[in-house]
């Protein structure tokens, strides 16, 4: 039996769909495709910006193993490393007819080597579904098993102030859906305000524009007599386009849809397990029966020459870095929380940029019940992605007396201290910060210790001692452990050292 596989990805949705709770929104198309298979409540992306959440995804690495450290997009041009096997590059060796539609927004192409390629920034999501019908067909004529990616460039912003792309042409199989300020639903991370409320409406047009062109595309696998050979794969990259939530690791930034529905699998499924965006590439592979861990640097290097030109291994010093992540598929089906024996209760998260201006590196882990963030540059102020800077959302925030964001005062959004824990069954928003409370010490230095930890097990060059990488500091130092802090202290320059608490002797409930 064909091993199929369609991957449908929006573009700063985050969980805005009727499916994860959202009943104002209409998505129709998804909540089918939820009611047909599986949805994970606990899906999480290892960073909140386009470009790098999609290299983690066509990877399996974050984004300070791959490079694709920010945006790939005009004078923002980060690209994944040269010697990075990605997914297009496997299953195009797995025998697979490999595809990309609509946004690709990840480079260089020879790195991401699709084999069919439509590249574009429309909107036109009936136009996106009649493209999609043109490669089922072509991979159905071929007799080959196949991976189509499309990339909606919905729900983004466009590049006008409160704009999503609703004065764009519209296809007439489109019906735009009419939607009335007290028609929307403004998230406990934001303010109730009429800017929002105005952003919101147009955000609501864009995602229903979405939805129904997702329909069209499920449509068309039908029609082709696919669909009973497909696992089809749903998600976005990051939270949704507006302040407190996409570019930022809080919650609302990386808690993400993943709707799953597999051949021959449960409807109606809901799964608590955690699970990363690194993940994802393993479980694809899982399925097409190429095995979880397939990497081409394990073949011979006497024998790379008879890879194709798209590998290119065999001219590089180093090979792609074994991913971490796991295969979800043998759980996939499982409705109860899986011990933390035989699933992780905790993931990982890297951040660095956005745009090229937007630096501001930090690193999470996030477990069930606790997040704890370490922002590295913390002392410079937050930066704004561009399209947030410029929304009504923020017009209203930054107006309004006090000016906040949710429950989070603008300040302390844009001032954030080296190091943020928090309890997430009490405090869902993120605001109230325990990093700095004794009663909190000995977790604090256990999700320290932790993170430091796998920085060091994935090459983290920004695993930082007095602002110098250990990774680079170690050639100095070749007994440098975990870092005896994070900062100089200016008004006292002498090293005193923090002896951590031994991780074994802190409880596990975090």
């Amino acid at each position: 039996m064909p091993r199929n596989i369609l991957l449908m990805m929006a573009d700063d949705l985050g969980n805005y769909t009727g499916s994860y709770g959202v009943s104002s929104v209409k998505t129709p198309s998804l909540d089918r495709l939820a009611s047909e298979g599986v949805r994970f409540t606990s899906a999480f992306a290892s960073t909140a910006s386009c470009s790098g959440s999609r290299s983690t995804i066509y990877t399996g690495l974050h984004t300070h193993e791959n490079g694709q450290y920010g945006l790939n997009i005009f004078k923002t041009h980060f690209q994944t490393f040269p010697h990075i096997e990605t997914a297009p590059l496997l299953f195009n060796h797995g025998g697979y007819l490999t595809g990309i539609l609509g946004k690709v927004h990840v480079g260089p192409d020879e790195v991401y080597p699709w084999t069919w390629r439509r590249e574009s920034g429309s909107r036109d999501v009936a136009w996106v579904a009649d493209q999609a019908e043109e490669f089922f067909q072509e991979a159905k004529n071929g007799d080959k098993s196949f991976f189509l990616t499309i990339g909606y460039v919905d729900p983004h912003r466009d590049l006008t102030r409160g704009g999503f792309g609703n004065d764009d042409p519209v296809d007439g199989r489109v019906q735009p859906l009419d939607v009335q300020l007290e028609d929307v639903e403004i998230p406990h991370w934001l303010p109730d305000l009429h800017e929002t409320r105005l952003d919101f409406v147009q955000y609501y047009k864009a995602i229903n524009r979405m939805d129904q062109g997702i329909g069209m595309v499920l449509q068309a696998l039908e029609r082709q007599g696919l669909a009973e050979d497909t696992l089809v794969i749903f998600t976005s990259d990051n939270g949704p386009p507006f302040i407190n939530a996409k570019t930022t690791m809080y919650d609302a930034g990386t808690r993400l849809p993943m709707i799953i529905r597999r051949p021959g699998g449960p409807s109606a499924t809901t799964n608590p397990n955690m699970i990363s965006f690194i993940d994802l590439l393993p479980t694809l592979l899982d399925w097409a029966g190429l095995g979880s861990a397939y990497l081409l640097s394990a073949v011979p290097t006497d024998q790379r020459s008879l890879l194709t030109p798209g590998y290119l291994l065999n001219k590089q010093k180093a090979d792609s870095p074994p991913r971490l992540g796991r295969s979800f598929l043998p759980i996939l089906d499982r409705t109860d929380l899986l011990p933390e024996s035989q699933w992780q209760h905790h993931v990982f998260g890297s951040h660095t940029y956005h745009e090229l201006q937007n630096y501001w590196p930090t690193r999470v882990l996030r477990s069930r019940r606790y997040k704890y963030h370490r922002n590295i540059a913390w002392r410079l102020d937050f930066p704004f992605a561009s399209d947030l800077y410029a929304s009504l959302t923020f017009e209203g925030v930054r107006n309004a007396d006090p000016p906040m964001i949710g429950k989070r005062p603008l300040k302390s959004y844009l001032f954030r201290p080296a190091e943020e824990l928090f309890d997430l069954e009490t405090d869902p928003d993120e605001v109230i910060n325990l990093a700095t409370d004794p009663a909190h010490a000995a977790l604090l230095f256990k999700l320290r210790f932790t993170l430091e930890a796998w920085q060091k097990q994935t090459g983290d060059l920004w695993l930082l001692r007095d602002g110098c990488s250990v990774k680079m500091l170690s050639r100095y130092a070749g007994e440098l452990e975990v870092p005896d802090r994070f900062d100089i202290d200016a008004d006292d320059t002498r090293t005193t050292g923090v002896k951590l608490v031994n991780p074994a002797s802190v409880g596990s409930n975090a």
